[in-house]
């Protein structure tokens, strides 16, 4: 059978994307469009009266107490004073401590060189407010102008109105959504942003793909479905075209299979993936076995691919290909979020407190109303008294006069007659109004967390209380914090993913940014030579398997105040000279101010010179030059001069010491072998001696006698 075209795949890829997303969008409409109008109503003015609200307050007073920004201000702050940061660890014997501190510092100059904290900012602060926010990892050319330039670094870009635009599989669960098997981003184009009335010109979409497209088929345009429902826009939005990237991962099964040659040991390993058919796959077998390899084992392993396509409403506007890395690479923030009837909710911190809110607003807006109304009574006339003066009654709220006039009313008998009718009444305010504001009030600070007395430090009060009150504080603010480590945590593993495709270049100077911010440039993939004498790489990201971490804590700033601090309340209990210089010199690197670079860079060489600082290999160049050029003192050659006399002396000794000692081994050789010879003669003269006085003891033989048989010694 035939395989399927281009079109015809791209066409079932298309059919395929539309499904997905219709089910995804019929899941998570109402979820969306609540997230937009929690933000709206945070942020918007006059949004906390969108609706049937608005309609009921058309032609009255509606005034905005916006007690919620301030809360939600609240939580950006402490977000901003307490970063999060990925840290990246050895997982295993492959892996070290000093790659590891490499992709730290790689992890930091990507986020400086694309702007990541926007990207984090965006997200955090759409999730507090709505619910939901996210950011996107993608590669970009180092330098966009140079042609032969093909070296790419990974760039952190944020995703406005995430709620909005960003859709994951409606089967995944999991928080990070790395158990999806797809994802949508929708953009919204302007329909200028296609092209002149002639030729073709790129979309400036945020991945940078091109969106080429002639005037002249417009008509086959299908805008992609938008989830922005609600009917009241900050902006009107004639003629724009929405195009979706989908993300979708392709899950295959591989075969691993290792050889090991019986003579030499070596290993080979080959993937089915590696070829491309059958017949190339078993020819590569056959070689192997040839040089007299034999299968030493295999493996079923699964391959995880993401592959990207431009999509609208009627086809696959362009085929992607495969992305850098294995996982999709949009990462997701919720501010608060929890799976009900099997559909996943997200909230921010404004959604309990919104009903609270309008009817605050709605009460001030009462009070306001009743207050503006004059006080004063005012009589109730016919027209024909005040015929002729109507401008200057209406004039009197604005301009009091001191008088109104009247026109006289006769009688019969011809006597002027005063008819007021009665009087107006200034209008009351309801006794309930003041203590149903009090009470909303109090709603509010309750579902907002937001204590003023508790915000305020007042004085002659210890620094535990304090402390105390300001984890009560941060404990309304936990959660979203947590959320947040979870999401970079994730974020630092697509990027090691992607860097690991990326960053694969023997010797590739790349600029990496410290803990302190400054920079430094180390090479990727270095060659170098390890404590056994094996070859390997430094700075290699694919080597070993590393855990991604996320912490939350407080800037690098404020860290290195409490540093300064911690130091200096140590000194009064330090009495060494030169443990007080050490902490002396850590407190002063720790220093923030003008003029202090020159004092840092002293006591730097002078913690270098003392062996407190590890220095880097140019400082360590700068020091082993110092001191093979530096002449010494008088007294250092005295003392170095008596040193050499000394060992010259101890030398002399031992050479005396070891001739004793061989002279000592040759007298004791002599002595042994003397010894050795008076043993034996001292042996021989005895065996004689006993010979002689055995046969001085035996009696004479009688004649005729017979022989005794010779006795065996007892």
């Amino acid at each position: 059978m035939a395989g399927k075209s281009k079109e015809q795949r791209l066409a079932a890829v298309h059919e395929r994307a539309l499904e997905r997303y219709d089910r995804t969008y019929a899941l998570q409409r109402d979820i969306r469009e609540q997230c937009l109008q929690d933000r709206r109503f945070v942020f918007v003015p006059g949004a906390q009266y969108d609706g049937v609200l608005g309609d009921q307050f058309a032609n009255r007073p509606r005034f905005e107490i916006n007690k919620m920004h301030q809360s939600v201000l609240r939580t950006f702050s402490e977000y901003r004073n307490n970063r999060v940061t990925v840290d990246f660890r050895p997982a295993d014997e492959a892996a070290n401590d000093d790659t590891a501190e490499f992709l730290d510092g790689l992890y930091r100059a990507d986020e400086v060189d694309s702007g990541g904290q926007e990207a984090y900012d965006t997200a955090f602060e759409e999730g507090v407010a709505g619910g939901m926010g996210a950011w996107r990892l993608m590669n970009c050319y180092e330098d966009d102008e140079d042609e032969e330039d093909e070296r790419q670094r990974i760039h952190l870009v944020p995703i406005p109105d995430a709620d909005q635009s960003v859709f994951f599989d409606a089967d995944a669960k999991r928080y990070d959504k790395r158990d999806a098997l797809c994802a949508f981003v929708i953009t919204g184009l302007q329909d200028d942003a296609y092209g002149e009335e002639t030729g073709e010109a790129e979309a400036a979409i945020p991945e940078r793909a091109a969106y080429n497209l002639r005037r002249g088929d417009r008509k086959d345009i299908t805008s992609f479905d938008k989830v922005s429902k609600i009917g009241v826009f900050d902006w009107f939005q004639p003629n724009v075209i929405y195009v979706a990237e989908y993300y979708e991962v392709e899950l295959t099964k591989d075969t691993l299979s290792v050889y090991v040659s019986d003579a030499s040991g070596e290993e080979e390993r080959i993937k089915r993936s590696q070829y491309a058919d059958k017949d190339e796959y078993a020819e590569a077998i056959k070689r192997l076995e040839d040089q007299g390899f034999r299968l030493a084992r295999s493996k079923k392993i699964k391959r995880r691919r993401v592959h990207k396509y431009l999509i609208d409403g009627n086809r696959v506007i362009e085929d992607c290909g495969y992305i850098a890395g294995k996982f999709i690479p949009i990462i997701p923030y919720y501010g608060k979020r929890q799976i009900v009837d099997g559909v996943e909710r997200v909230s921010g911190r404004v959604r309990l407190a919104i009903d609270a809110q309008r009817l605050y607003n709605m009460l001030a807006s009462l009070l306001a109303e009743i207050s503006v109304k004059s006080p004063v009574e005012k009589p109730i006339l016919y027209p024909e008294e005040i015929a002729g003066h109507e401008q200057f009654w209406a004039e009197d709220d604005v301009n009091p006069h001191p008088y109104q006039l009247l026109n006289p009313i006769l009688g019969p008998d011809g006597t002027t007659i005063q008819r007021v009718i009665q009087y107006t009444k200034p209008p009351a305010v309801p006794p309930a109004l003041a203590g149903l504001i009090q009470l909303v009030g109090m709603d509010l600070k309750e579902l907002l967390g937001a204590d003023g007395d508790q915000q305020e430090v007042v004085s002659n009060i210890s620094a535990k209380a304090v402390e105390l009150i300001q984890n009560r504080l941060d404990m309304a603010d936990f959660i979203f914090m947590d959320n947040l480590k979870q999401s970079m945590r994730w974020a630092g593993e697509v990027w090691l993913s992607m860097s690991r495709e990326l960053y694969d270049e023997n010797e590739r100077p790349m600029r990496v940014v410290k803990p302190d911010g400054s920079d430094e440039v180390l090479r990727l993939r270095e060659p170098t030579t390890g404590k056994d004498g094996a070859s390997g790489y430094a700075n290699d990201p694919s080597a070993g398997k590393f855990k991604v971490t996320a912490d939350v804590g407080p800037s690098f700033t404020t860290r290195r105040d409490g540093t300064v601090r911690a130091i200096t309340g140590m000194l009064q209990f330090v009495e060494d000279p030169n443990d007080k210089a050490v902490l002396t010199g850590v407190a002063i690197q720790n220093l923030e101010g003008e003029g202090l670079q020159d004092v840092k860079e002293y006591w730097r060489k002078k913690m270098l010179t003392m062996g407190v600082t590890k220095p880097t290999e140019k400082e360590a160049a700068e020091l082993e030059a110092a001191r093979q050029s530096q002449q010494p003192s008088a007294q250092d050659a005295f003392l170095m001069a008596e040193a050499d006399k000394s060992r010259a002396a101890a030398a002399k000794m031992m050479q005396e010491i070891e001739t004793l000692l061989s002279k000592a081994k040759e007298h004791e050789a002599t002595a042994a072998e003397k010894l050795a010879k008076i043993e034996a003669l001292d042996i021989e003269t005895i065996m004689r001696m006993v010979d002689s006085l055995t046969q001085a003891t035996q009696p004479a033989a009688q004649p005729g006698a017979q022989p005794q048989p010779e006795q065996q010694p007892a």
